[in-house]
Formats: structure tokens, C-alpha cells, sequence
């Protein structure tokens, strides 16, 4: 793909607005800043961090409650990915609060989860990853990864993390058909903070393989 054209599309998408800024339009420009973010993220593009910024930010605006934890769980995979701190710091909070951890959701379970990764809480990180690793509606790769991280099982986590990266490789489709493995990116953003080192091998669905 090339990574700058399809950048330049997103943020076109993102920058269009019909109608009422409501919540469907704020959830829309939120997949298309996210979207721009990995493209340029692709390119090897500092402006990437400020496309995550924004997709952060229009998620957590278009937070109504109910059943939608696909924003909180964006919104802290796009300040992961954006390297800001400050904005994991508030939003893994605020996450929490919503009952994510306790959440009959698994994407609900998947939210806390990241949470509290992000926060350093690792013994509660690790309870409701193996709460998700039971389930049988959530990628059990995904689930290994975060019980991994929370358990500091480096070698458990490599092999979670790079079965994360094949099933990007052939899945059929990607949020705004832009096909990169932002979930293992962000996996390997949580590691990091746990204190895990693993380099993924080159792979057309992450930054630096072309």
C-alpha cells in the first residue's frame, strides 16, 4: 500500500463533516484520524502521534455509555501508540470507572484490561486477562498476550504477540481498510512499560517492513 496516499485520504475523511456533530459523526472521525495515525505510522511520519491524538480525543467524546467499549479500548490504544502519557494516565482511570473490568462485555474485559496494564497494576491486570483467556468469544492469542505481560512471561508473550501478527496477515478486514497489526503494536507498547523487550519479526502489517 502507499502508506501517504492513503494517509492524505483519511485525513480528507476526517476533516468532512455533514450534519450535526453527534455521536455516530464523532465515532466516524475517530476511525478516520485512527486510520490516518497507522498509515503514517506506516510511512515512518512523526505527524502520526497527532492523528492518534485526535482519534483518542473524538472517541472519548462519543462515549455514551451502554455497550460501546470498542471507544475506550481505541482511545487508550491511540494514546499508546501515540506515546502520551498524560493521556493514557486519564483515560486508563476513567476506563476503569466505567465497570470494564467487571463488564459481562469481553471487549468491555479487554478495555480494563489495557487499563490497568497501562497503569502498572499487574495483579489485576492478570485476573481479568485470565478471565478473558476463558472465553470463547475473544481472540485467545490477544488474551495470552495480556495475561503474559501482566505475569512477566517474556517468552509466553512472544509467541501470543507474533500469533497476533499472523492473524492480521490474513484476516480480510481492517478498520478503514487499512491493514496494520495496531493491536500487537499496542501489546508491545504495554510490555514495555512491564519492562518485556521483544522484537517482532518483519511483517507487511507493521512499520519498517518495506
Amino acid at each position: 500500500m502507499n502508506w501517504i496516499p492513503a494517509a492524505e485520504v483519511k485525513k480528507s475523511r476526517y476533516e468532512q463533516q455533514f450534519g450535526d456533530l453527534d455521536e455516530r459523526s464523532l465515532v466516524r472521525k475517530g476511525n478516520a484520524a485512527y486510520a490516518a495515525g497507522l498509515a503514517l505510522l506506516m510511512a515512518g511520519e512523526g505527524e502520526a502521534a497527532d492523528w492518534f491524538r485526535r482519534a483518542a480525543a473524538r472517541w472519548r467524546e462519543s462515549w455514551s455509555g451502554g455497550e460501546s467499549w470498542g471507544r475506550p479500548v481505541g482511545a487508550l490504544k491511540a494514546s499508546l501508540l501515540a506515546h502520551d502519557d498524560a493521556a493514557v494516565e486519564e483515560l486508563a482511570p476513567w476506563t476503569l470507572e466505567l465497570g470494564s473490568a467487571t463488564a459481562e462485555s469481553p471487549i468491555g474485559r479487554y478495555a480494563a484490561a489495557i487499563a490497568l496494564l497501562a497503569l502498572g497494576r499487574w495483579p489485576e491486570a492478570r485476573h481479568v486477562a485470565e478471565s478473558l483467556r476463558e472465553r470463547d468469544d475473544f481472540p485467545h492469542d490477544v488474551a495470552d498476550a495480556l495475561a503474559y505481560i501482566s505475569a512477566h512471561d517474556v517468552a509466553g508473550y512472544a509467541e501470543a504477540v507474533e500469533s497476533v501478527v499472523a492473524s492480521f496477515e490474513t484476516r480480510d478486514e481492517h478498520l478503514e481498510d487499512v491493514a496494520v497489526a495496531d493491536t500487537a503494536l499496542a501489546l508491545q507498547e504495554l510490555a514495555r512499560r512491564r519492562g518485556m523487550e521483544h522484537t517482532l519479526p518483519a511483517s507487511p502489517v507493521l512499520p519498517g517492513s518495506e
